[in-house]
């Protein structure tokens, strides 16, 4: 069982001791995930190349040049593929990070695995006690933990075969297909950030006191 809350009667069942390889693994992860939302948003919005059309015959017009519409598009797409380049390096990256997961989980003590501790919450759910309100909680955020593993995975898979689909022979229709799901997926992960951060931020302020602190010193 876990250590009990001495100042409240709460296990401290979300306190839980963090490797530093785990610790630095999160933090990287996080910058990569945030940096890659900010390239969509900036594709997306200041970048977007029909927005900008307009302002690139502006400008050249100022110069004395006149271009059509199409030559203006052309140039402002220019930008967003540069950005969208950057969007694939750091896709590049967080598929190093979850191939890095799998080799930490596999290396972890026994203990800090999140298999162990997925196994840990069902068990602790199926007491019928006092406690079963807590334990469904704890039980919740793993199995939130375990679907964003899932779609991180979905997320590499599907840019890593947008990157490599033309190489590969994939068919207009399947590419798209893979876009969809790639775009679907994004603002699935936007969700689970805002989720993420909201829990911890809640936990920190009631039952999980230091729960933050914890993922940088090691809990």
């Amino acid at each position: 069982m876990e250590n009990q809350s001495i100042s409240t009667g709460m296990p401290n069942i979300f306190l839980q001791k963090h490797s530093a390889v785990i610790r630095i693994w999160h933090w990287i992860t996080f910058l990569f995930i945030t940096a890659s939302i900010i390239t969509v948003l900036l594709a997306s919005t200041l970048l977007n190349p029909r927005e900008n059309v307009g302002l690139v015959k502006e400008q050249l017009q100022k110069k004395g040049l006149t271009v059509t519409n199409d030559q203006a598009f052309a140039v402002s797409h220019e930008y967003e593929d540069k950005v969208w380049d950057v969007h694939k390096l750091i896709g590049f990256g967080i598929t190093f990070l979850l191939l890095s997961r799998v080799a930490i989980e596999l290396v972890q003590p026994g203990e800090e695995k999140f298999r162990s501790r997925l196994n840990n919450a069902i068990t602790l759910y199926k007491q019928n006690d006092d406690m079963r309100l807590t334990y469904r909680h704890y039980l919740s955020v793993k199995l939130t933990y375990a679907l964003f593993y899932v779609l991180l995975l979905c997320m590499v898979l599907t840019g890593l075969g947008l990157a490599f689909g033309e190489d590969l022979g994939f068919s207009r229709g399947l590419n798209g297909t893979i876009k969809q799901i790639h775009s679907f997926g994004q603002y699935c992960m936007y969700a689970f950030v805002l989720v993420h951060i909201g829990g911890v931020i809640i936990a920190d302020n009631q039952e999980a006191k230091g729960i933050v602190s914890g993922m940088v010193n090691g809990g």
